[in-house]
């Protein structure tokens, strides 16, 4: 048996489904709408994707009119953070209390168990699952890392599913439509460089820089990631324009730079962009407005300097680490 990551889109969209209908019962009939939509997407996708490739047009239709449901519904939807009664808000302070730092430790299971997870799929042989997709195998690896976190959380607070589904219910309540902006923003670069919009930026770069020069498409390469971020609002849908545009085409088949520290660092320069951006809303807005800040670009203005600093030393490692 193989591990696929059609599995983790079902298990988002069976947890979307669950937080839809909890919305629908509360007669939020625009939220419940929303996050059932999404959830339709997540858990008959698979099945689209099959009937497309019997050369159906219908599945590609529904999801289209699914996202454009979506956008018309988000013109509606409001952050809308469930009110925290006194009593409420006591007992969440005495379990805090109580549970001290163990709190991050579910936190830290995600990161640590996307690696091992990743590092484990050659020699993966449990329960009659042999080996997990390959073609998205560190996805799944964080998807499990994610359930095992949190179970870590529900044994830590002693909280059940139930507890689960309304905790990811009320977050989502706090973000709103902004919790799908790095899917769809994901989205968008692949529609970019599909559209051939990274052949451009490698005739316009070709243009205006001397390509011959090392250091010259390097600053190209990270000051494009770091625009492209800001304008677009995620690295995800910089990385697939600037590394078609820069990377693949200048920096590692001409400069010959190492593929796989390249995309690293290069993804890792484009976040300083989001750092120095409000179209990064689900990063920079939402947080300023769930402190409320008297700036809503507070969040902005602590960050700049983290961002060229880090900008400068990602500049370096690239250097010294990407090219030979």
């Amino acid at each position: 048996m193989i591990l696929r990551v059609e599995y983790v889109y079902w298990l988002c969209g069976a947890l979307l489904a669950a937080c839809a209908l909890r919305e629908l019962w509360r007669r939020r009939w625009a939220h419940g709408a929303f996050w059932g939509i999404l959830a339709a997407i997540f858990l008959l996708g698979d099945a689209m994707k099959s009937a497309a490739a019997h050369g159906s047009a219908m599945p590609q239709q529904l999801a289209g009119a699914g996202v454009i449901a979506l956008g018309l519904i988000a013109g509606f939807l409001r952050r809308a953070p469930t009110a925290e009664s006194t009593r409420e808000h006591e007992r969440r302070a005495a379990s805090a209390a109580r549970l001290g730092h163990g709190l991050f430790v579910p936190a830290l299971i995600i990161p640590f168990g996307t690696l091992v997870f990743t590092l484990m799929q050659p020699y993966l042989n449990i329960g009659g699952i042999s080996q997990l997709d390959r073609a998205a195998g560190t996805l799944i690896a964080l998807a499990l890392a994610c359930v095992l976190a949190a179970l870590a959380a529900m044994m830590l607070t002693r909280a059940r599913a139930a507890d689960a589904i309304a905790e990811t219910g009320r977050l989502l309540d706090a973000l709103s439509w902004a919790a799908l902006l790095p899917m769809l923003l994901a989205m968008l670069g692949a529609v970019f460089a599909f559209a051939g919009v990274g052949e451009a930026i490698a005739h316009l770069t070709a243009a205006a820089i001397p390509v011959q020069s090392r250091l010259a498409c390097v600053l190209a390469f990270a000051a494009g990631m770091v625009a492209f971020t800001v304008i677009m609002g995620n690295a995800f849908a910089a990385f697939p324009v600037m590394m078609a545009g820069v990377g693949l085409p200048l920096l590692i088949g001409q400069h010959h730079a190492q593929a796989a520290a390249l995309g690293a660092l290069g993804m890792l320069t484009g976040y300083c962009g989001t750092l120095l951006t409000p179209m990064a809303a689900n990063f920079n807005i939402v947080p300023a407005a769930l402190l409320e800040l008297r700036s809503t670009n507070g969040v902005i203005r602590a960050q700049w300097p983290t961002a060229l600093w880090l900008l400068a030393i990602n500049l370096v490692l690239i250097w010294f680490c990407a090219l030979p």
